[in-house]
């Protein structure tokens, strides 16, 4: 869990990087919508967790908010270097290095600037392997967007809940549940629900 939830309210999270704190709604008023209830107890036996618990759910969207935090500081620290780097290159290579009157120069530069590039590359690509390929966060973001649409199905039945609550898009991408992957963060009161679907 973050450190900055130290400085949340009991049933306070953060819905979007960088956002306003955002409280909780709670599963009963989830649960006062028949459809809603339906679709939470569906996702319940699909994703092994408790979607009704305000606890379970609280702690679900904490975790959610950090992982974007990393994610977007991993993306920070190893993309942008990239995209200075990448053009960087390009650029001088069209502009000065092409034009240097001996062969030796230009063919040491493309060596360095090409291992430069590749070296960049390849961080970039391993950071967002292990972020976006973590089976664990994986699971998390599976059970934070099929939350999003219990929310939602709660919200269109006529729930008290506020637009785009929780405040943060479906996850498009790296949100596969893998039932076969213990959740080394996973709360006691799922890990009941996780006997009870075996």
């Amino acid at each position: 869990m973050s450190d900055e939830n130290h400085d949340l309210g009991p049933w306070e999270f953060i819905g979007r990087r960088g956002g306003e704190t955002t409280t909780l709604v709670g599963g009963s008023v989830i649960a006062a919508v028949p459809e809603a209830e339906r679709a939470a107890q569906e996702a319940r036996r699909e994703l092994r967790f408790d979607f009704l618990d305000d606890q379970a759910v609280l702690e679900l969207l904490r975790r959610r908010h950090a992982d974007e935090e990393d994610m977007f500081k991993a993306g920070f620290v190893h993309g942008v270097p990239l995209a200075l780097v990448g053009p960087g290159v390009v650029l001088y290579w069209a502009g000065v290095a092409q034009y240097w009157e001996t062969a030796a120069p230009r063919d040491a530069y493309l060596a360095v600037a090409i291992t430069v590039v590749v070296t960049q590359f390849f961080f970039f690509v391993r950071s967002a392997m292990s972020h976006w390929g973590d089976p664990v966060r994986q699971n998390l973001r599976a059970r934070a967007a099929a939350y999003r649409k219990i929310a939602h199905i709660a919200r269109r039945g006529g729930a008290d809940i506020p637009a785009h609550y929780p405040h943060y898009g479906p996850y498009p991408f790296a949100a596969t549940f893998r039932p076969d992957v213990d959740d080394r963060e996973q709360s006691k009161g799922n890990e009941a629900v996780d006997q009870a679907n075996r």
